[in-house]
């Protein structure tokens, strides 16, 4: 069981329905037609998301050493070398599943390995890292709906949207081994989803991206309480909040879609917020 906690810890897996959130509204905004690859689509970008973890924490091993020392590795609970090996085997394993669903929908995944390995060997020598963060994220709304049969159109704008959202959460997340003052300008990429919601729902749909909007932006503001208005500030506890809140951004960019799948979105959040009480989100 400790070497269990161990490789879920690395893996960062309480961020796991967050990702599988991405897969879902990617496949429904891309067309939805297609269900027969569903699950090697969930399993390839769930092995992607993993071993880009896993080699996140071998990159950042010294680091971690002086500043994060309840790190695995630091710990020494797992040895470096194997890190590696199983971040490579998690990353082979999932492009191999996407490219088992299609062409079309491997290169996608390749590009989205790029991301993640520039993400990952760049993030703390680069102060504009968090773009890389935000590709990585933006690129599994393509991968999704590669598989979905129809148009991609939204799914980029909803891509870019979520990538924005990523962003700046990823901006925050730095200041999390810093100490300084309380910076605001990363806030401004937080309502990118909302803004965009507004302009791509019309008629019917508005009421429901409305309802979702207000939501999403209550649970921004409640995340963000203990950032800007605590005297001691817990940007790892409005960190993880956000991360959270991606499940948010997903089912917003999909609110045309039938009540069941909300449904299917509101258990995601629920089961990362849950998660999170076991395994660290960052």
């Amino acid at each position: 069981m400790p070497r269990l906690r161990t490789l879920l810890v690395l893996g960062r897996v309480s961020n796991l329905p967050t990702v599988w959130s991405n897969c879902l509204a990617g496949w429904w905004l891309g067309g939805h037609r297609e269900t027969r690859h569903l699950p090697f689509l969930f399993i390839g970008v769930t092995l992607l998301y993993v071993g880009g973890m896993y080699l996140n924490d071998a990159f950042d091993a010294n680091f971690d050493r002086q500043h994060r020392h309840e790190r695995p590795i630091p710990r020494g609970e797992i040895a470096l070398p194997m890190v590696w090996k199983l971040s490579l085997l998690w990353i082979t394993l999932g492009l191999a599943s996407l490219f088992w669903i299609g062409d079309a929908t491997g290169i996608f995944g390749i590009a989205l390995v790029v991301c993640i390995l520039l993400y990952d060997a760049l993030h703390k020598l680069v102060t504009f890292s968090p773009l890389f963060m935000g590709a990585c994220r933006f690129f599994v709304y393509p991968v999704a709906a590669s598989l979905g049969g129809g148009e991609p159109g939204w799914a980029i704008w909803c891509g870019l949207a979520l990538a924005f959202y990523v962003i700046g959460l990823s901006f925050l997340a730095r200041r999390e081994s810093a100490r300084g003052p309380v910076q605001y300008w990363p806030l401004i990429f937080l309502p990118a989803p909302i803004v965009l919601a507004f302009f791509m729902n019309a008629g019917e749909y508005r009421r429901s991206a409305g309802i979702l909007s207000v939501v999403f932006g209550l649970w921004v503001l409640r995340c963000l309480r203990s950032y800007l208005w605590s005297e001691d500030r817990q940007i790892g506890r409005t960190v993880s909040g956000l991360l959270a809140g991606i499940v948010f951004v997903d089912w917003l960019a999909v609110a045309d879609a039938p009540r069941n799948l909300g449904l299917v979105f509101l258990a995601l959040f629920g089961l990362a917020i849950l998660f999170q009480r076991f395994v660290p989100a960052t």
